[in-house]
């Protein structure tokens, strides 16, 4: 049986190149996009398998309406996919409250609004998945991406526990945590940044990086998203996938790094029990 998509951020980056690929396996896609305009050629050319759904994740209210919609037009949602995002660069000092909350809107309540309204019908059928968009910097960060990571870092947090609260339903969960890849997300009108005072240097750079590398980056969201249908077809789907030789290389240098932090205290660490 084909199966039935739910994305949003269709329109373009890794929402786009899963659309375009399970389109190609003959499934249905429903893509949720801001601007329902942004999917028109997909529609004109496969206008038996494609929808396009106006839906703003920051407005989580709106989430149980489209989900409903959806199933009851469709019968299921197979698969969730949370791609919808972006990028933001300000210092921690500089990032103002209403930036932060904003972000978090976007990244964090938005698919947790969506992840609460398709879960009964999942688990239901005792079957789904749940894709959910993270980044390396979901695992770790630097200069001027305190924002950016601290909504990745939520959203995995969370992600984990559900993936242990739905294994018994047959519900895999997956969490994504791309590189550096050529999308959207270093756009010029989609890159949020706070005002730089110059006090930050290593901020300063992370500026000119964002700036400057859009359209360069090395990675390929249609082989990005190849992998992570093999993923979700897998005997066993992992929990994280890190993609991209950047991201892979993150993660994992991250992991050696906490583990370097422990070391030198572990011993003092643990023996701060009570003396009985």
């Amino acid at each position: 049986m084909n199966k039935v998509w739910l994305i949003t951020g269709a329109s373009s980056g890794f929402g786009r190149a899963l659309a375009e690929l399970a389109l190609a396996d003959g499934d249905v896609v429903v893509g949720a996009v801001r601007r329902p305009e942004a999917l028109d050629d997909l529609v004109a050319a496969h206008p038996d398998q494609v929808e396009a759904l106006r839906l703003d994740v920051a407005e989580t209210g709106a989430a149980e309406a489209a989900v409903t919609d959806v199933v009851a037009r469709h019968g299921r949602i197979d698969v969730l996919v949370n791609a919808a995002g972006r990028t933001h660069v300000g210092a921690f000092e500089e990032t103002t409250e209403h930036e932060l909350r904003a972000l978090f809107d976007v990244h964090v309540f938005g698919p947790a609004a969506l992840v609460r309204a398709v879960l009964p019908h999942m688990r239901g059928r005792r079957s789904g998945a749940i894709v959910q968009f993270s980044s390396m910097g979901g695992q770790m960060s630097f200069a001027g991406f305190s924002a950016y990571s601290g909504t990745k870092f939520a959203l995995e947090g969370m992600s984990e526990a559900l993936a242990d609260e739905v294994a018994d339903f047959g519900i895999r969960v997956l969490i994504v945590e791309p590189g550096a890849f050529r999308t959207s997300l270093f756009e010029t009108d989609r890159a949020g940044a706070s005002p730089d005072s110059g006090l930050y240097p290593k901020v300063s750079r992370t500026r000119g990086f964002v700036a400057g590398g859009d359209g360069s980056q090395p990675g390929d969201p249609a082989k990005a998203a190849a992998l992570i249908v093999a993923a979700l077809e897998a005997e066993r789907t992992p929990l994280r996938l890190p993609l991209g030789d950047d991201g892979v290389g993150a993660v994992l240098g991250h992991l050696d790094q906490v583990r370097e932090d422990i070391a030198p205290w572990e011993k003092s660490a643990r023996a701060t029990a009570f003396d009985d």
